[in-house]
């Protein structure tokens, strides 16, 4: 009974368990202490080095297994790592669905005629877009790398995902139940629910508004009180930065990277290059790119450590309406399409450096109109990728069965096996292309206003 209490009830049947959550407790006490000496995006970078010691000190203790989840004591300190840095993200996710619904009613209730297709279309191009060109730079990566051409081929137990076709795609991000859409976290299809209402808003307001006034101030004061609600729970992210970095370290493993350290190379270059590509549409939108990442630091810092598009939501929506003066609504409304479609890193970069190391692994002719259906197939499939952890998988097997190639999924295991290290540097990718597109998407809606009010 005892060893069933400490094994499966507290989880702590090691003094390495015990040790690593009292390091842990003592590295909250050290944030809280100096938390006011420091500003918050210096506090983060602060936890995640914090983050990053503590992982490879945890695997130093245990000499660096090949395998660290075959080590009870590391599984013990993970899930209890798991209680703070998943448990925030709990949080955060409890709010991103309030948010979003109030927000994009919000937003369309206050809203000029004119701005909501605009709004829509230029969103929805954007991401396309940069989706598209995230995949070309991948794809020229992938071949200066020669990704898969001296890898032996093994192959693996993953089985291919089941993959839906594109009208089935379309269908499933329409809300035919709210209610479960709120809780499946399929932010488009809140996002449609939510324009439906904000529409029919727009449209009573003009004969019925003394009936309607009072549910406009409530969604006016659920805006305010949800906004209040996601600051406080923010307050909390250098804590949670810790587990999360740590847990990402321990889970992966240092042995498990030396063996893919190309494909790791190569998708952080990707990843690298396409930041730059937003910086450039930063600057071309008007903002200074080093002021840019100075107020995006907080959300790509989450980003990256919490490997959740979805769930820094609130945290990204707060950094373009705070710190980049974004109209609240373009801001809510692009980010919460970005957590559903065109993701530059996880729909974008992976499944092109995936492809060609299949490709190349298994062997196959890769012609100029390969690359082309590539392009024109991870484009098509980046809509309605959801943005939580691991859903770059589903992304690629998507491509690959696009490609003709899914018979060959089982020969990414390798790849598979490290994606937490990978993840990280995706979901930072998407996160920043849905600020860039929201910051560049309200620049063009203002200066569409201004012109219009020049003519008047």
């Amino acid at each position: 009974m005892s060893n069933t209490f400490l094994s499966q009830f507290l989880m702590i049947t090691n003094i390495y368990s015990v040790l690593m959550v009292v390091v842990l407790v003592g590295l909250f006490f050290i944030i809280n202490r100096i938390s006011k000496k420091f500003k918050f995006t210096n506090l983060m970078v602060i936890s995640i080095f914090m983050g990053l010691g503590l992982g490879i000190l945890i695997q130093a203790l245990a000499q660096f297994p090949k395998d660290p989840t075959s080590i009870t004591w590391i599984n013990e300190v993970s899930t209890w790592y798991g209680l703070f840095g998943n448990g925030f993200m709990d949080l955060l996710k409890m709010i991103v669905m309030p948010l979003v619904l109030v927000s994009i009613i919000r937003v369309i209730m206050n809203m000029k005629e004119d701005n909501l297709g605009k709004l829509t279309f230029r969103s929805m191009a954007m991401f396309f877009a940069t989706t598209a060109i995230a995949a070309i730079i991948a794809v020229i990566v992938a071949n200066i790398f020669d990704l898969g051409s001296s890898v032996q081929v093994v192959k693996t137990s993953e089985e291919l995902r089941e993959i839906t076709s594109l009208p089935d795609t379309i269908r499933n991000l329409l809300p035919s139940n709210p209610i479960k859409a709120m809780a499946d976290g399929n932010t488009v299809a809140v996002v449609i629910f939510a324009a439906f209402i904000g529409l029919a808003i727009r449209r009573l307001r003009k004969k019925y508004l003394e009936i309607i006034k009072p549910f406009i101030d409530i969604v006016e004061a659920f805006y305010k009180i949800i906004v209040s609600v996601a600051i406080t729970v923010i307050k909390l992210m250098p804590y949670a930065v810790v587990p999360l970095m740590a847990s990402t370290i321990v889970s992966g493993g240092v042995n498990s990277l030396l063996n893919v350290v190309d494909f790791i190379l190569a998708l952080y270059i990707s990843v690298a290059i396409m930041f730059v590509v937003h910086l450039v549409i930063i600057t071309l939108s008007g903002m200074n790119p080093i002021t840019y990442i100075k107020n995006a630091s907080k959300a790509l810092i989450l980003a990256f450590t919490s490997r959740s598009s979805l769930g820094t939501l609130p945290v990204t929506i707060e950094a373009l309406t705070e710190n980049m003066k974004v109209d609240s609504g373009t801001a809510s409304f692009v980010t919460s399409l970005g957590s559903n479609m065109g993701m530059n890193g996880c729909a974008g970069v992976y499944p092109a450096l995936v492809t060609v190391l299949i490709a190349n692994m298994a062997g196959i002719d890769m012609n100029f109109t390969f690359y082309v259906m590539l392009i024109i197939v991870i484009t098509i499939s980046s809509l309605g990728i959801a943005g939580i952890p691991g859903t770059a998988t589903m992304s690629v097997s998507v491509v690959i069965s696009g490609m003709g190639m899914g018979a060959y999924f089982p020969l990414a295991g390798a790849i598979i096996a490290i994606d937490p290290i990978l993840d990280m540097g995706r979901t930072m990718l998407n996160v920043n292309g849905a600020m860039t597109t929201a910051v560049a998407v309200d620049k063009s809606l203002k200066s569409n206003e201004k012109k219009d009010t020049k003519v008047v």
